[in-house]
């Protein structure tokens, strides 16, 4: 089988040499650029030992349209509000896009425009944008020229919510609480004084109380839940509302995301239970657990989402638990996972490595 060209921009951040290192693993792609602006000339293995005698290209700088021609498929993991121009100019080549930026998640642009204070200068691309989170929106992935992959922390608190949604088993307005913790490189690789050893060790720290731009990630997609055609009649299609809060804890990597939310109608535990192992059934890369507390360290350099439902019969309470990698599932994992939908691959091509444990 001829091997599908692959080129990575910004691949010098942490979800970038994610992405080098699981394409360069890739049994059907070749790795055949990366770029960085800070590294450009530099060797790939020069920045990052742990690829020596994996990755003998050294990186370039970005430029979208040369980038594009020259290969087949194309991975942008650029910083917020820096892929609007380079994914429009690769998708004018008409190639596959993959963008592990939030610039084109959200379908309204002036929703964009109030969380990342940016005006959306694409605007036009988004209604060909697929937010790329299989599990929800695979049939629409395998057609798409334009994947926009989910942040890490809508990923867990989507996937831990989404089959109550899916059922409106739910009061979708103002009893939606999300807290998450991540580790220190979910902030990514450009130094700043709370990532500081002395800062984070031995911490946990609240940030972006109320006002994370992650936020509305999570209500599009809760909503499209209530609102797609499937839905039974008589659902309540207003926006969720829904409260979220991350944390930094003192760990490379992974996410542990704990929502809470009421229940409209009273269930037991067994039905809750029965219903995720069933909105979940075949999917490759959801583990919905029973005895074992989803646990960041389970999933560490893994693709797997675990998910753990628990329930408070004293206030008729759902609690979920989620665990990920942000750098896989949460990033470059689940961008593969999309490419592969793309391509026609199974979309498991190159994920099934299990968790580094301990």
């Amino acid at each position: 089988m001829k091997k599908i060209r692959v080129a990575i921009a910004g691949a010098s951040g942490y979800a970038g040499a994610e992405l080098v290192r699981l394409a360069a693993l890739h049994p059907h792609f070749e790795l055949y650029a990366v770029t960085s602006e800070k590294s450009s000339g530099i060797p790939v293995a020069s920045v990052f030992p742990s690829l020596a005698g994996l990755v003998s290209l050294s990186f370039q700088a970005l430029s979208p349209e040369a980038l594009a021609e020259a290969a087949d498929a194309v991975f942008l993991a650029l910083p917020h509000t820096k892929s609007l121009t380079p994914v429009a100019a690769c998708i004018q080549t008409g190639k596959l896009v993959v963008d592990l930026s939030a610039d084109y998640r959200l379908k309204d642009p002036a929703i964009y425009e109030q969380w990342y204070q940016t005006p959306h200068t694409h605007a036009g691309l988004l209604k060909d944008a697929v937010y790329g989170l299989p599990e929800l929106h695979r049939t629409a992935i395998v057609k798409a020229r334009l994947v926009a992959s989910p942040g890490c922390y809508p990923t867990a608190a989507i996937l831990q919510l989404a089959p109550l949604f899916a059922q409106d088993l739910v009061d979708p307005h103002g009893s939606i609480v999300v807290d998450a913790k991540s580790g220190i490189s979910g902030a990514g690789r450009s130094p700043a004084l709370p990532y500081h050893f002395p800062e984070a060790h031995e911490s946990l720290e609240a940030y972006k109380v109320g006002q994370h731009r992650h936020t509305p990630e999570i209500e599009q997609e809760l909503g499209w839940l209530l609102r797609r055609p499937s839905q039974a009649p008589g659902t309540d299609a207003a926006q969720p509302i829904v409260t979220f809060t991350p944390h930094l804890v003192p760990m490379n990597r992974g996410i542990l995301s704990t929502t809470y939310c009421r229940l409209r109608s009273p269930m037991g535990l067994s039905d809750l239970r029965s219903l995720y192992q069933a909105f979940y059934k075949g999917e490759r890369f959801v583990r919905v657990q029973d005895d074992i507390m989803p646990n960041p360290r389970y999933i560490k350099g893994s693709n797997y989402c675990d998910i753990g439902v628990y329930l408070d019969p004293r206030s008729q309470s759902v609690i979920t638990v989620a665990a990920l990698d942000n750098l896989v599932k949460g990033a470059a994992g689940q961008a593969i996972q999309a490419m592969n939908l793309m391509l026609g691959f199974p979309e498991e091509t190159g994920l099934t490595a299990p968790a580094a444990y301990p």
